[in-house]
């Protein structure tokens, strides 16, 4: 395995010979460095022969603007992945939190990739999931949304989100998890073949092994949650096949 690399917006982590390929978008923020937020999880599904891009971001107010960005940079570094190693299946998306919105809201709706796979789905409003906006924004007398906001995105996944294989995984103790909505707009579309998995854990387990590794040592790690990350590669790597 090689060390990350980083060309443009993208994180990449290739094995020398790889048998597929991993598109990440991660959560608010953690996806700035996804690198080592997600450190573990990424690196464990590259020890299994899966080239790894990961999309660094900064969250803004245009989701739909970012999920173009996203899938642009994703194609540019496919094309030259291929260029190096031939031609791949096609790629597996994978996505935490809003990095699944993102996902979903691709402009190809899904039609380019071999599956999603969307962990701790989150579809909040912008003054909930940034708190200072909604102390500020009436003192400015402005409304502020997300472009597309929570009901608009479930009405263009059930309308225009066309993939039929997708995997939505939460966890049992996720305060922030949205997984029922998404659910429920992926099963409105007439083709569908969508599956549900719930494992243990809470909405920062897919990330935080990675976080405390790489700030405290491996003696930080928590058994039960490399153990779920562990399982959760297993699961990905199925699907990526």
């Amino acid at each position: 395995m090689q060390g990350w690399r980083q060309r443009g917006s993208i994180w990449q982590l290739r094995p020398s010979w790889p048998k597929g390929l991993v598109e990440f978008i991660g959560g608010t923020y953690l996806a700035a460095t996804p690198q080592v937020s997600y450190k573990r999880l990424l690196e464990n599904l590259c020890e299994a022969d899966l080239a790894i891009h990961a999309w660094t971001y900064i969250p803004g107010l245009d989701h739909q603007g970012q999920a173009r960005d996203a899938w642009m940079a994703f194609r540019q570094s496919r094309r030259q992945l291929e260029d190096r190693s031939g031609t791949l299946l096609s790629p597996l998306r994978l996505g935490h939190s809003l990095g699944c919105k993102l996902h979903l809201l691709a402009p190809d709706g899904g039609r380019g990739d071999h599956g999603l796979v969307a962990l701790s789905f989150n579809n909040f409003q912008a003054d909930q999931s940034i708190p200072l906006l909604k102390e500020i924004a009436p003192r400015l007398g402005i409304k502020t949304e997300f472009s597309p906001g929570p009901q608009e995105t479930l009405r263009l996944i059930a309308r225009s989100y066309v993939q039929e294989r997708n995997l939505v995984v939460s966890f049992g103790r996720d305060e922030l998890d949205q997984s029922d909505d998404l659910l429920q707009a992926l099963r409105q579309r007439a083709r569908d073949s969508t599956e549900f998995l719930r494992l243990p854990g809470d909405h920062l387990t897919p990330a935080s092994a990675g976080l405390r590794r790489n700030l405290l040592g491996a003696w930080a790690d928590d058994p039960k949650r490399v153990s779920i990350i562990n399982r959760l590669t297993q699961i990905i790597c199925q699907w990526a096949s």
